[in-house]
């Protein structure tokens, strides 16, 4: 303990994360999976809670929407006292979320990646047809880093995804509504024995590779992901490397996924610290 009346050291203040998505009972998705990442990567992460779900490693029992009003009043609690380095999206399960979240977006000029979950890993539908709209015209525009995944890159522009040379398409497919990086990510691509993801903005272009673990305990991987990616945003780093470094993490993760009730566990957003 130094001296009465010396100087002390600064306190450092750790990158401060966003994330707006619905919340997981199961706590191995969604907000708490968020917090949970941003946590292992040194990020103070703050939250915007947009639904409340009943789930668990078997499915998801029921969603409850929360009022547009609320959610509003969280961003703008957040944003105008402690302010934000970066934002993750998550779950908006409706129109009128995705179009408040975007107005919200647009005002805050950080950086944003935008999760544009369509399903959960069980195949439960988290986002309404009537929403599609919205993540197109209003919510991807303002999107830093878009990371679908195949089934979602189908659900948003139609491109089937069956072979890497697809996957290239449907990034151009999805860089159309606005995105300036999109990440397609290829873990469901068939007849490989890789995870492989695609990052471009239409000039550059990283294929990036990790080894496939026979893990089925991927609950959360989205996610953890695009929170990593943001995690890294708010640290300084640039869009390539917050995308490769958030792959290594989540590919650790993965590897390290654990059983949890009867079903589908998640991945293990603590192995770095085991």
């Amino acid at each position: 303990m130094p001296p009465t009346g010396s100087p002390s050291a600064p306190v450092r203040v750790p990158p401060r994360v966003l994330t707006v998505a619905g919340s997981d009972s199961g706590g191995g998705a969604g907000i708490q999976a968020d917090l949970k990442t941003m946590l292992a990567l040194g990020a103070h992460g703050m939250s915007v809670l947009t639904a409340v779900t009943a789930q668990n490693s078997l499915g998801v029992r029921g969603i409850w929407d929360l009022p547009v009003e609320a959610v509003r009043a969280q961003f703008r609690a957040v944003v105008e006292d402690i302010g934000v380095q970066a934002v993750k999206t998550g779950m908006l399960s409706s129109a009128g979320l995705v179009a408040a979240v975007a107005g919200l977006l647009a005002e805050t000029g950080a950086p944003v990646v935008v999760d544009p979950v369509g399903a959960s890993k069980h195949g439960d539908p988290l986002l309404a047809a009537s929403a599609l709209d919205g993540v197109r015209s209003k919510l991807l525009p303002v999107a830093t880093v878009a990371t679908p995944n195949l089934d979602e890159v189908t659900q948003l522009t139609g491109v089937q995804v069956r072979t890497e040379a697809d996957m290239r398409r449907a990034a151009d497919a999805v860089r159309e509504f606005g995105p300036r990086w999109v990440l397609v990510k290829g873990g469901h691509l068939p007849g490989t024995t890789e995870a492989v993801d695609l990052l471009t903005d239409g000039v550059e272009e990283h294929w990036l590779r990790a080894p496939r673990h026979g893990n089925r305990h991927t609950h959360g991987t989205g996610c953890t992901l695009a929170s990593a990616i943001a995690a890294g945003l708010a640290g300084g780093q640039d869009v390539v490397r917050a995308v490769q470094e958030a792959k290594t993490y989540v590919t650790g993760a993965i590897a390290h996924g654990f059983p949890l009730g009867g079903g589908i566990g998640p991945v293990d957003h603590a192995w770095r610290l085991r």
